[in-house]
């Protein structure tokens, strides 16, 4: 990690209920996601039923890019942000001097669906003992996840390059 990154001691208002807000960010996206795989899952019966249920073989791999895509595009975006992360004003910030790239994009939800499925509560318990609250995937993928508008402040202070 780059020594100008910001830490709860030198930008506390970056970090102020960041645990919070990305649990009610992943509840928003979990509902949008529903809703993704529910048309998913239209497009595959009318698929399934056009081509005499040949199309329902492609389900399993419909639904989880259709999400990936999801993360792409709201990843990916200038926002750097899903729309639950949007809501909550919370964004994905890379670490390690580099931009948020399409593979780094593609790699955090993956780790982070897993890591919940694996064990939720080591993960979230994980935040709450490293300094700048990141989650075992964040670490991994090396992105960090912090407040919009107090970053934005923090930025125009001249204290972090905009990334």
């Amino acid at each position: 990690m780059t020594d100008n990154l910001p830490d709860r001691a030198t930008a506390p208002e970056l970090f102020e209920g960041v645990l919070l807000r990305r649990a009610v960010a992943w509840l928003i996206d979990c509902v949008i996601i529903g809703f993704i795989t529910v048309v998913a899952l239209l497009f595959g019966a009318v698929l399934g039923i056009v081509t005499l249920g040949l199309g329902f073989l492609a389900l399993p791999v419909i639904i989880p890019l259709a999400i990936l895509g999801y993360y792409a595009a709201t990843l990916g975006s200038p926002m750097r942000a899903t729309v639950g992360m949007q809501a909550m004003d919370i964004v994905l910030t890379p670490v390690r001097g580099r931009p948020l790239d399409g593979w780094a994009i593609l790699i955090h939800p993956i780790l982070f669906w897993v890591t919940v499925w694996i064990s939720w509560p080591f993960s979230i318990v994980f935040a709450l003992f490293t300094p700048r609250q990141q989650m075992i995937h964040d670490l991994v993928v090396g992105t960090l996840m912090i407040r919009r508008s107090p970053m934005q402040r923090f930025w125009r202070a001249g204290n972090m390059h905009s990334a």
